[in-house]
């Protein structure tokens, strides 16, 4: 990523839509398992915390922001999906109407999803490429200004997604320990 940052960003860009056909590829054919739900979920994580741990060696004093959105991302998806795999859910994607609103609407609508998830990583991936330019007519630049806000909205989103695993994961061990007491 540090050598030639038009490869690196071509091939991120590339990997990020791969994940979203795939995802849609999947649930159209209605191939969807476990296994491939934890495995986007991981691979989601661990490329985005490449970026953004290269971000934190371009950019040294914005790196408490990216430790910070990385461990945000990661434990609140760890979290969640834990507590959607301990609910029997087959997807952390599984979110009842009767849950959190903000999270309901984001991993059921598909739009909200995507535009969310695409906002974030060209984010991310315009502040990668500003580094080393900022493309014609500012292009970069206007696209970390114009996304920034949903980047910011998703990170909410995972703060409201860690606190509400971690209360249904306080239910599930509550309705565990007075089970044991009966």
């Amino acid at each position: 990523m540090h050598s030639n940052y038009e490869v690196a960003a071509s091939l991120y860009l590339i990997s990020r839509l791969l994940d979203a056909l795939d995802g849609h590829t999947a649930r159209m054919l209605n191939q969807t398992s476990k296994l491939g739900s934890m495995l986007d979920l991981l691979t989601d994580v661990c490329v985005t915390t490449c970026l953004l741990t290269t971000l934190s060696t371009l950019y040294p004093a914005a790196t408490f922001i990216f430790q910070l959105s990385m461990t945000i991302d990661i434990s609140s998806h760890w979290l969640h999906m834990h507590v959607s795999l301990l609910e029997g859910k087959t997807s952390h994607k599984s979110v009842e109407p009767s849950g959190n609103w903000f999270l309901y609407t984001y991993y059921t609508d598909r739009n909200v999803l995507f535009w969310m998830c695409a906002g974030n990583e060209i984010f991310y991936l315009s502040l990668y490429i500003i580094h080393y330019t900022w493309g014609p007519g500012n292009l970069f630049l206007i696209l970390a200004v114009l996304t920034c806000p949903v980047a910011v909205v998703k990170t909410l989103i995972a703060l409201i997604q860690e606190y509400t695993a971690a209360r249904s994961l306080a239910n599930i061990d509550f309705k565990e320990k007075n089970a044991l007491k009966q």
